[in-house]
């Protein structure tokens, strides 16, 4: 069984003499296959819990393990081979590269390993994401819901156990934005990725499992939602 555990973390940032905490004792459990929605007022500390969860960045105290191997205990390799193999990264900004194609786009994180994406792989992402027809086109040919598709094919295309969304439809209208929700709970649902995301829309944390609540750095609520239907 896959899964996360956050056992007491803390995040301080220090600046000079001054302190200031950002997350005060945390803890819960992400079982494999949720899709946990993290929500709070901004600065109440949820982008800095998703980036220690996702090891982009390390707790003050406290541990994050995932699948049983704890984050602050891996070696700078280790921590890469992870963030390369097991997790998948879908960011507000969609960073994709501008004179690059989608194929291209979606097989970047492969190629800079030296590898080769299979066809079949890349032609799977390409579907999933409905742009199969507009595999030779460049970024600034798309439209801000389809190059955030772009993005998500390149998360998937290794095939990560976990995703982690960081507001990934904070730069869309609503209607793309919930299409893109749709989007995610299919691969939620169909290939049963666990998935993580930080999210302002109440709309969008109701295609969850589970909703956490960050208030001043604590944790205020963790329990279990009823998924939205799929309507696509």
């Amino acid at each position: 069984m896959r899964k996360i555990e956050v056992k007491n973390i803390k995040k301080t940032f220090v600046n000079g003499s001054q302190f200031t905490p950002v997350l005060k004792d945390i803890s819960f459990d992400v079982e494999e296959g949720e899709f946990v929605s993290i929500m709070g007022p901004s600065g109440s500390g949820k982008s800095t819990l998703l980036y220690l969860l996702g090891g982009l960045d390390q707790p003050t105290s406290g541990q994050v393990l995932i699948n049983g191997k704890d984050l602050g205990k891996l070696s700078d390799k280790a921590l890469c081979r992870m963030r390369n193999h097991e997790i998948g990264f879908v960011f507000q900004f969609y960073n994709l590269v501008p004179n690059l194609s989608v194929a291209d786009n979606i097989s970047l994180p492969v190629s800079l390993r030296g590898e080769r994406v299979k066809k079949d792989r890349l032609e799977e992402c390409l579907e999933l994401i409905g742009l199969a027809d507009k595999r030779n086109l460049t970024p600034r040919e798309l439209s801000g819901g389809q190059q955030q598709r772009v993005a998500i094919a390149r998360a998937l295309v290794f095939d990560p156990d976990i995703l982690f969304l960081d507001e990934p439809i904070g730069n869309l209208d609503t209607k793309t934005g919930m299409r893109l929700m749709e989007l995610f709970s299919r691969i939620n649902k169909d290939y049963g990725k666990t998935i993580i995301q930080v999210t302002h829309s109440e709309e969008a944390s109701r295609y969850g499992t589970k909703l956490i609540r960050i208030v001043d750095g604590e944790l205020a609520t963790f329990r279990s939602v009823n998924a939205r239907q799929m309507t696509a």
